[in-house]
């Protein structure tokens, strides 16, 4: 069903309507040096992660339901009862598609297991500005 709406948005883009969609940038400094650069698109609950820049090669991703924290991530959630949605590591410069998200929380860092100030933090959802 995911890929049939997937489908349905990609053929009303061909003929010129935009639906809308989020897109987000997270980005990591560290002594003024960047360390991570990833972008994310979400339309029609199709995700889409680019792991552009990596200080260690790879980006390291972690998908949460919305209601809980990025710190859920790294530490068993005392306020979320959820596992995360997906995990999946990319090398820089590769893409990952995720269908049938919707109101998600994504955390992203340049190491394996982001925790604090590795970890990059955005949400998805209704309330995200297009």
């Amino acid at each position: 069903m995911n890929r049939l709406i997937a489908l349905f948005y990609f053929v009303l883009s061909l003929v010129g309507l935009d639906v809308g969609g989020s897109s987000f940038e997270h980005r990591a400094t560290a002594n003024g040096t960047d360390v991570l650069l990833s972008r994310a698109h979400v339309q029609a609950g199709v995700a889409r992660f680019d792991c552009v820049h990596s200080a260690s090669g790879e980006c390291h991703y972690i998908v949460l339901p919305k209601a809980c924290a990025a710190t859920d991530a790294v530490d068993p959630p005392d306020g979320c009862a959820q596992d995360p949605i997906a995990r999946f590591t990319l090398a820089q410069g590769e893409s990952h598609q995720v269908s049938g998200l919707q109101n998600f929380r994504l955390c992203v860092g340049p190491a394996s297991g982001p925790a604090g100030e590795q970890c990059q933090s955005a949400s998805a959802g209704a309330d995200r500005n297009g």
